[in-house]
């Protein structure tokens, strides 16, 4: 069996880690596959967090028709701009410092969906152009790096992933 099967089965199962899933590793482009009969990207690059809690809501009723099977569907989520503070151990020192809400609710909910398989890919290029020390990025398995956001949109995309922007 390849890794990323039997990553995407840990995450179902709820073992990631215990099958070799490293913290925030680098997803190269070559490496995206469409691995299930239905894929879908959706697209973050906003700060509102009445939004993102939507998008993950919508996350959730997606899974919810295929029953929750990641060997049915797969959903990645694509964070880059204003969207990567939802991924944040904190936001001091970010564009981000004085925003007012519950974090640790939000990510709670990101976590329930990763243990049903769903992926986040942060913009290394964000962080990058925001000066946002990578270490800020919380040290979960299932929050990876990409080069760039609208890069591995347009990857996904062409690889047969459904593009979806909520809101």
């Amino acid at each position: 069996m390849d890794r990323r099967f039997l990553l995407r089965l840990g995450a179902f199962l709820g073992t990631g880690s215990l099958l070799g899933a490293r913290a925030n590793e680098r997803v190269p482009y070559k490496d995206f596959k469409k691995e299930t009969p239905v894929a879908v990207v959706y697209h973050l690059d906003f700060g509102d967090p009445n939004r993102f809690g939507q998008m993950l809501t919508n996350i959730s009723n997606h899974l919810s028709v295929y029953d929750n099977d990641p060997f049915k569907i797969k959903i990645v989520v694509v964070a880059h701009g204003a969207g990567v503070q939802f991924f944040l151990k904190d936001l001091e020192g970010t564009p981000w410092a004085s925003a007012q809400y519950d974090r640790e609710a939000l990510f709670s909910r990101v976590k329930q969906l990763a243990q049903l398989g769903v992926e986040y890919y942060l913009c290394e290029i964000t962080f990058s152009r925001n000066n946002i020390p990578k270490d800020k990025l919380r040290p979960d398995e299932f929050l990876k790096w990409v080069p760039s956001g609208v890069g591995a949109l347009g990857e996904l995309q062409a690889k047969g992933y459904a593009y979806i922007k909520v809101g």
